[in-house]
């Protein structure tokens, strides 16, 4: 019979994720079939399984851990914030409706605007969406001998409690023991932790098991007294104290985790590496697209917020602009912001590659139409310009694909104008995969196509080519464009050549670093938890 232990936090960015994930590599190495869940998650940082359906990247990672493919049943619940209080609701991979959390809504009341923005009725969605979790749950347990679940957020939002199918509800259905996590580098972890189980009521609080002290830094003789005293109080154990563990090189969930990100590497000067600019988007989304250049030994990622000195722009060696949930509003600030001047002086005057993905590929194109309000009260907007082409929302369904490519760039544009064709001649013809989430699409003017498409759908409904090239700049829809190693080591070796730094072959650093991470995060709660008393409850009628 499957067996299902939770892990809850004290708040969101706790650390639940990566201890759902070690515990999906520790027991996948004990002989289990093991695989992650988490009913619902609020992110713009999705991933498209080979169902062609959307799961959030974190369910990706800790299937990693466990070794498995990952698969839609493992992310039920997926909500992407579209702003004013608005998400947009995706039931077991696919796009419902959208809901404002912030207000009750019965569509027998409903307004105009309500029937325009497809807003989801409180009831339905309550019904919809605790069906899809009950269903997943049971695919996954059928397959399964362990599933370890994560919540989201914090159990001690009360005011959440009624129809809660995040964390207490999921654990509920699932008949789940839970573990709770509290982040001490945050500090008050006591009062975090005590405050929870103080907030939850007989029934909650009894599913608590143990609790864990997450990402200490010092020496932990010093906690023995507050963890004393913190146990008397709420009548568990703690499980263990989880070291900070530095330098993994894991995706990240959220925006929230991507503040915290250390991005920072040690070099005598900028001659003696590559500097990578990324345009830190207001809405950005996927930036997970940018991980693999985190790996190499001698790039440093330089994130670029709109408002940040012109200088960080002045030394880098290539800019990417990421994926966005909102092109057109994001294009907007741009411009007020100054940013998109700079950057088209930037194109003007140093010939660095400027690279686009998914949102930030149209942003790079003269227009972005939207007639249709599907992003924004815009109808159209001026892009930077520096790529030839024209984007526009008219797709009636989004499209969630894994894709696969081939090289296609024009063997008749070899003169020294044209940088992409440069950097990529020597891979031309050769495979990339990727995956695709995008409603817009891209009519190519004088720019050139970048790839011919094997499976997916790219730039417009013909389904024949994705991306775009024009001598220095070039972009695409494929998110995890640059887990493709050929394709990142010859645009870094491109730079590398131009700096007069040394070539780089050899294995991807980034994969080898990603399962290198999970085997030192498993390692390091494996020797900090009590994994006899956690046995005991996964095992233990």
């Amino acid at each position: 019979m499957t067996k299902c232990l939770m892990i809850q936090g004290t708040a969101s960015n706790a650390g639940k994720s990566l201890i759902v994930a070690a515990l999906c590599r520790i027991y996948t190495k004990r002989g289990y079939k093991v695989a992650p869940f988490k009913s619902q998650n609020m992110s713009l940082n999705s991933y498209t399984t080979k169902e062609n359906k959307e799961i959030a990247i974190a369910q990706v990672l800790q299937a990693k851990a466990a070794n498995i493919e990952p698969t839609v049943d493992m992310n039920p619940i997926l909500l992407k914030p579209k702003g004013d209080s608005c998400s947009q609701v995706i039931i077991q991979g696919e796009a419902v409706g959208n809901k404002d959390f912030f207000r009750k809504y019965d569509k027998t009341k409903a307004t105009q605007k309500d029937i325009d923005n497809n807003l989801m009725d409180d009831e339905d969605y309550r019904i919809i969406a605790k069906e899809a979790v009950i269903d997943s749950l049971n695919k996954l347990k059928e397959d399964y001998d362990i599933i370890i679940m994560e919540g989201a957020g914090s159990p001690a939002e009360i005011n959440l409690r009624e129809g809660d199918l995040a964390n207490m509800g999921a654990a509920e259905i699932a008949d789940a023991d839970v573990l709770l996590v509290g982040d001490i580098d945050k500090g008050g972890v006591f009062a975090s932790i005590a405050g929870t189980f103080l907030l939850l009521d007989d029934a909650d609080r009894s599913r608590f098991k143990g609790v864990i002290i997450n990402k200490f830094r010092g020496k932990q003789e010093l906690l023995c007294s507050g963890i004393e005293r913190l146990e008397e109080i709420i009548e568990v154990p703690v499980l263990g104290i989880v070291p900070y563990a530095e330098n993994l090189q894991l995706p990240e969930e959220d925006s929230a985790s991507l503040k915290e990100h250390n991005w920072t590497k040690e070099f005598e000067s900028n001659r003696d590496h590559i500097i990578i600019g990324v345009i830190k988007l207001p809405k950005i989304a996927n930036f997970t697209d940018i991980d693999p250049f985190d790996s190499e030994d001698d790039v440093e990622v330089r994130m670029i917020e709109l408002y940040d000195d012109k200088e960080k722009l002045r030394d880098i060696d290539a800019l990417i602009l990421p994926g966005t949930r909102n092109s057109t509003e994001d294009m907007k600030e741009m411009e007020e912001s100054g940013m998109a001047d700079r950057i088209r002086k930037l194109h003007k005057n140093k010939h660095i590659p400027i690279i686009g993905i998914c949102g930030g590929y149209q942003i790079l194109g003269n227009k972005i139409i939207d007639k249709n309000h599907k992003e924004s009260k815009l109808d159209e907007i001026d892009g930077l310009g520096i790529l030839d082409i024209e984007s526009e929302f008219i797709r009636e369904e989004k499209i969630v694909k894994q894709s696969i490519a081939n090289f296609e760039l024009d063997t008749d544009a070899k003169d020294e104008s044209e940088q992409t064709y440069e950097m990529f001649s020597k891979i031309n013809g050769e495979e990339v995969t990727g995956y695709e989430l995008h409603e817009g699409t891209t009519n190519l003017l004088g720019a050139k196509p970048l790839f011919r498409i094997k499976e997916g759908m790219g730039n417009n409904n013909e389904g024949k080519y994705d991306g775009a090239y024009q001598n220095n700049v070039f972009g695409t829809y494929f998110h995890g464009i640059f887990n493709n190693y050929n394709l990142r080591r010859e645009l870094l070796n491109h730079i590398r050549e131009s700096k007069g730094l040394e070539i780089k072959t050899g294995e991807d650093p980034y994969e080898t670093s990603v399962e290198n991470s999970l085997e030192k995060l498993a390692n390091i709660v494996e020797e900090a938890l009590d994994m006899d008393y956690i046995d005991s409850l996964i095992f233990n009628d």
